[in-house]
């Protein structure tokens, strides 16, 4: 038997997997380059049209495979398969490939390959972070499309065999669309991080994983023994039988743990010494709604609306959102929904409203969120109305993404107002009041606008992922800055706590969403900050839940207003994990 070997990486998902090696080796394609005769560049192009028309089939398969995910990971691959689909659609990378072709007269997977050092070239000259972090978007697109060419697909993980621990260089989230929990026990990767699109897709398939452990195949054998702990972020190759019998041990006790998590669903979120909270769900897509009720929701803190714009021909109608807003209203049964206008842009196109802008729709700070919205007013207007008429089965909060200045809501409620009237028009009952609406805290700019804001707001959200992302300049999906989001960061805290003492000065509600809320180890703090309502995948509500039972609210404020006085992260970390030890 080989000799046991542990690696470190970091910790995505929770919970100890132990099975066999499922190795994938994704390593770089061998592309053969051959010149081509004049009279061959028709077939050639011909051949190229084919393996991107199979492309798009394949990604087509992939967001189907989607639709079918619950949670976060949801969303974040509905958008990244979208921006795919977006690629394969007569993009650069296609029309510059097909123009060398012509061109250059080389074969088609040649082609496609210079194209994509070209592109990875030029994008990697303008130094920008995001720009940068789509590089390898760019290269899986371009790669796919290679392999169809050399007829060298990718292994997909549907033939690794049952209790398989996936082993491979790097795991995208194309990947995570393919894994089946009920087939993988978990997985592990040379690449990766904490906060990327991967990670929180493996925390919503409840898989346990480590991303970003070095040296992780070097000595690996299919087949080998593996451990993967997803809280410790440790790996174990061919464990010693004392490893074994010690981490099956933590297995067991982890899933009776979770068994007892189970039972919170029908507690309420108490603190010990009698302070209540208010656990709400994030929905990413209808489907999810008996994970809702299964949680133990007490309503949706955000009800995220791009699904109905993404991968469609057409813009969806009122009748259409009003009906998935309705079906999903009712099955809370009386509890609040909050809905969020559409949140185009950046990261989450839509070629129905993006394609007319180019790259300033592409841009983290170009048009995404209310400033698109703003522009195409007939369609926010149309999707106000639907949110008016829902409001009839039952309540309903509206919120409105990426604001930055007050303006911005003034006319965003001229328009709500605007679309009662037409609702009116067409003898259509409208609530009255008109149901409150309220802004994301998610850039720097709104928090530290945040009195403000609260005086034409009916209520805050704070999106903790891209205020840290906006306070930090980071791209948490791009490795190599990856490491510098944390919202630790003692500006990132300031902020949250400037916008909910400005809302609390206001007196108006304020809940934060985003993977703080949901992450236990931020519970106390967040609570000692003067938040009471947190909105999270509805996975995350039992042990969230469990912090805040088996906690002093009083003792969290303490320790938060002690927090707040240091000024460096390490230090902050140190305090709050040593408060977090003592329950």
């Amino acid at each position: 038997m080989s000799e046991e070997q542990r690696y470190q990486g970091l910790g995505v998902a929770l919970g100890i997997a132990i099975g066999t090696a499922y190795v994938r080796e994704t390593g770089g394609l061998e592309i053969p380059e051959r010149s081509i005769r004049k009279a061959d560049v028709k077939l050639e192009r011909a051949r190229l049209r084919k393996a991107v028309i199979l492309a798009q089939r394949q990604v087509r398969r992939l967001q189907s495979r989607a639709k079918t995910m619950s949670g976060a990971s949801s969303e974040e691959l509905g958008f990244l398969l979208e921006a795919y689909q977006q690629m394969l659609n007569n993009s650069r990378l296609v029309r510059g490939a097909d123009a060398r072709i012509k061109d250059e007269r080389i074969n088609a997977e040649a082609a496609v390959q210079r194209e994509i050092l070209q592109i990875t070239a030029t994008f990697q000259a303008m130094d920008d972070a995001y720009i940068s972090a789509r590089l390898e978007d760019i290269r899986e697109v371009g790669n796919r499309v290679i392999r169809n060419l050399t007829r060298k697909p990718l292994r997909a993980f549907s033939t690794a065999p049952a209790g398989s621990i996936i082993m491979t260089d790097q795991l995208t989230p194309a990947d995570m669309a393919q894994i089946d929990p009920s087939q993988i026990a978990g997985a592990a990767s040379v690449l990766g991080g904490v906060e990327g699109h991967t990670a929180i897709m493996a925390r919503a398939l409840a898989l346990p994983t480590v991303l970003g452990a070095p040296d992780l195949l070097e000595n690996l054998t299919p087949g080998d023994t593996i451990i993967v702990d997803g809280k410790a972020g440790r790996v174990v190759v061919n464990p010693s039988p004392e490893t074994l019998a010690k981490f099956q041990r933590r297995r067991d006790a982890f899933k009776r743990e979770t068994r007892q998590l189970n039972r919170l669903r029908g507690l309420s979120a108490r603190s010990r010494d009698g302070t209540n909270f208010v656990l709400h769900a994030n929905v990413d897509l209808p489907m999810e709604m008996p994970m809702v009720a299964q949680a133990g929701a007490e309503g949706i803190g955000l009800l995220r609306s791009e699904f109905l714009f993404m991968n469609r021909d057409v813009l969806p109608t009122e009748d259409e959102q009003y009906t998935v807003f309705r079906d999903i209203v009712k099955a809370m049964n009386g509890q609040r929904v909050t809905i969020r206008s559409l949140d185009i842009g950046a990261d989450k196109p839509s070629e129905l409203l993006t394609a007319g802008f180019g790259d300033t729709a592409a841009s983290a700070l170009g048009l995404r969120g209310i400033r698109l919205a703003l522009i195409e007013t007939d369609v926010l207007v149309t999707q106000f109305r639907a949110m008016l008429r829902v409001a009839a089965d039952g309540p309903i909060r509206i919120l409105l993404p990426m604001v930055s200045n007050v303006s911005e809501v003034y006319r965003a409620r001229e328009l709500l107002k605007k679309a009662a009237t037409q609702l009116k028009r067409r003898k259509i009952a409208v609530p009255d009041p008109l149901p409150p609406l309220g802004v994301m805290i998610e850039v720097p700019g709104a928090a530290l606008a945040a009195d403000a804001l609260a005086q034409a707001s009916d209520f805050f959200a704070i999106g903790s992922n891209d205020l840290t992302m906006y306070t930090l300049a980071v791209d948490r999906a791009n490795e190599h800055v990856a490491h510098l989001f944390d919202p630790l960061h003692p500006a990132v805290l300031r902020l949250i706590q400037f916008a909910t003492s400005a809302a609390l000065r206001g007196r108006i509600p304020i809940s934060i969403c985003g993977e703080m809320a949901g992450d236990p180890r931020y519970t106390a703090l967040l609570l000692g900050l003067g938040l009471r309502e947190l909105s999270m995948s509805p996975a995350a509500i039992p042990r969230v839940k469990q912090r805040i039972r088996e906690m002093d609210a009083l003792a969290a404020v303490t320790r938060a207003n002690l927090i707040m006085d240091q000024t460096d992260a390490g230090r902050i970390a140190t305090l709050l994990d040593d408060f977090n030890s003592l329950a």
